[in-house]
């Protein structure tokens, strides 16, 4: 498996079925609730997608970090990206040498992991994990292979008003490097996929890629759901989620 890459995407609502929402448009497994979140003060439900994950978070008391994003955010804008790396102690090791706070930290059996403060890396949380062994996923819960449906996150896309800073922040976190690929737009190159930085008025996750068997079908769900779609992609959660081809 080639690292790092995207692992998990995540979405934020106020409202609780949204999460059955998502796994009914894209036709997913059973959803697994971790009940690690509560202490966060949420409910979740975590799909499998390929070996990758999507994942709802909603706020389920009040001054949550994801009840202050959705209001602060009017509830645009993705919540929280999840990289797996191989290294975990060298990403710490540049956060703690680059004054970027780690706000939250986890060293179990079979995965270590860390939050790295939104204001500091800007528009979203960035979670850096590392699962052993590398195939394996404790957020996904124990059964998430037998619910996985075939399909892949393969990007995700950021607005900033500093997009050339805001993605070499992003960048050098994952021990990597910024491409500029056109004027004011910049990419930070993964294993299977890509985050791309275009410029805009305020710094927010506004766009995740997916690769998925039926895209078309997905669409005809999104929009009899009533959530605004077009040919090629849907709004849900504050995101646009683009859907190709698998």
């Amino acid at each position: 498996m080639s690292l790092p890459r995207i692992r998990q995407l995540v979405f934020a609502s106020h409202d609780l079925e949204d999460i059955e929402r998502l796994k009914h448009i894209l036709d997913l497994g059973d959803g697994f609730v971790d009940p690690g979140v509560t202490v966060f003060g949420l409910t979740n439900g975590v799909f499998a997608l390929g070996d990758q994950f999507l994942e709802v978070v909603v706020p389920m008391q009040d001054n949550t970090a994801a009840g202050r994003f959705l209001d602060r955010s009017n509830g645009v804008g993705g919540y929280m990206v999840i990289f797996q790396t191989g290294d975990l102690s060298q990403v710490r090791a540049y956060a703690d040498a680059n004054n970027i706070r780690r706000v939250w930290d986890i060293d179990v059996e079979d995965i270590s992991a860390s939050h790295v403060h939104p204001a500091d890396i800007g528009a979203a949380i960035v979670s850096v994990d590392e699962a052993r062994p590398e195939g394996s996923w404790r957020w996904g819960g124990p059964d998430w292979r037998s619910q996985a449906r075939p399909g892949q996150l393969s990007a995700i896309e950021i607005a900033a008003r500093e997009p050339e800073a805001l993605a070499a922040r992003w960048a050098n976190l994952l021990g990597l490097e910024t491409r500029h690929v056109g004027h004011g737009v910049y990419e930070v190159d993964l294993a299977g996929g890509c985050v791309r930085v275009i410029l805009g008025a305020r710094d927010c996750v506004t766009a995740y890629t997916l690769r998925h068997p039926e895209p078309d079908a997905c669409l005809r769900r999104a929009e009899a759901l009533g959530l605004i779609a077009s040919k090629s992609s849907f709004h849900f959660a504050g995101v646009e989620v683009s859907l190709l081809p698998d």
